[in-house]
């Protein structure tokens, strides 16, 4: 099967689809031209022109306004934002587009997607270093999406255009070179499906996003020792598909949960919450959260990794949880 990038599986996505509906198109930042800041919408302005893939001003509450507005209008916009972490300050987000089906009484769809990126990238600060994917799986309304390969990326990214809800598609900084297999066919991935990225029998590690692949390193480290690990990916936050997370608690009674936004109230927590609400008596140890710091991210590049999750840290968390 052919490699292409988390960007191109992005791309080919969005290009996809804006063939398959008229009323699909993209509006953001410097997505026009220069094809996006990590080359998310290349080649798409040439294709459809500037009236499906409109650049806008850098105002993200104006750009979350129109969005919600076309949605209303039967639009489906696509908006690509930078940065994702300037979005808990959108009162359209979390105001409008989050809650307008329900306040009409199911008269009004909002079936709009926003993407972009989210998390660390390396030495880019405080302000360009977060992950606030915990704050959009607390606003209900909100689909909250959160792929970790390219070929997620692409079927969750057609489903999110497809759906009548509001859809928040993360995309962590350091993902969008990494490269893997995407089948040229058309396909698409339901929401709410986890994918069980490694099968194991001693331990099971749930993680998101980048840490994902990490979980995925330290397994094999772990596997030299004789340590045998599940690593399981949600790719939904909203809907969480916790059913494939307990059925895997139950065969291997140890759990690490991994993730790059600070511990304190993190996905993390809801995810090891549910777990002891439905799976204590298969537990034979406390689970283990593996988390980033609760502190704003150093620029400095060496303190940054500090305050982040490697394969170091889930190594650690692994063998805590079965000694």
């Amino acid at each position: 099967m052919r490699m292409i990038s988390f960007a191109q599986a992005l791309v080919e996505a969005q290009r996809e689809e804006m063939r398959r509906d008229e009323a699909v198109f993209l509006m953001g930042e410097d997505i026009g031209y220069s094809g996006g800041s990590f080359g998310a919408t290349a080649g798409l302005w040439e294709e459809f022109g500037a009236e499906r893939v409109r650049d806008t001003p850098i105002s993200e509450a104006a750009i979350m306004g129109a969005a919600v507005g076309a949605a209303i209008a039967s639009m489906r916009p696509v908006v690509e934002m930078q940065y994702l972490e300037f979005l808990p300050y959108i009162d359209a987000l979390v105001n409008l587009a989050a809650k307008l089906h329900l306040m009409s009484g199911g008269q009004i769809l909002v079936p709009l997607v926003l993407r972009g990126p989210l998390g660390a990238k390396g030495g880019n600060g405080a302000q360009h270093t977060q992950n606030f994917e915990a704050w959009f799986m607390h606003t209900p309304g909100l689909l909250v999406v959160m792929p970790s390969t390219p070929y997620d990326a692409k079927g969750l990214l057609k489903t999110a255009i497809r759906d009548n809800n509001p859809v928040v598609f993360i995309e962590e900084k350091t993902i969008y070179f990494t490269q893997g297999e995407v089948p040229e066919e058309e396909y698409t991935i339901p929401f709410g499906q986890a994918d069980i990225k490694r099968r194991g029998e001693d331990v099971t590690v749930v993680a998101t996003g980048i840490t994902v692949r990490r979980a995925l390193n330290a397994a094999r480290l772990l596997a030299r020792d004789g340590i045998d690990v599940e690593v399981i990916d949600p790719r939904t936050l909203v809907p969480l598909d916790i059913d494939t997370i307990i059925e895997s608690v139950r065969k291997t009674s140890h759990v690490v949960v991994a993730h790059q936004a600070p511990k304190t109230g993190g996905v993390g927590a809801e995810i090891v919450a549910q777990i002891q609400e439905q799976a204590f008596d298969y537990l034979d140890a406390p689970i283990k959260r593996v988390a980033g710091l609760d502190t704003p991210a150093p620029y400095n590049v060496e303190l940054e990794k500090k305050a982040l999750v490697y394969e170091d840290d889930i190594l650690d968390g692994v063998r805590e949880v079965l000694a």
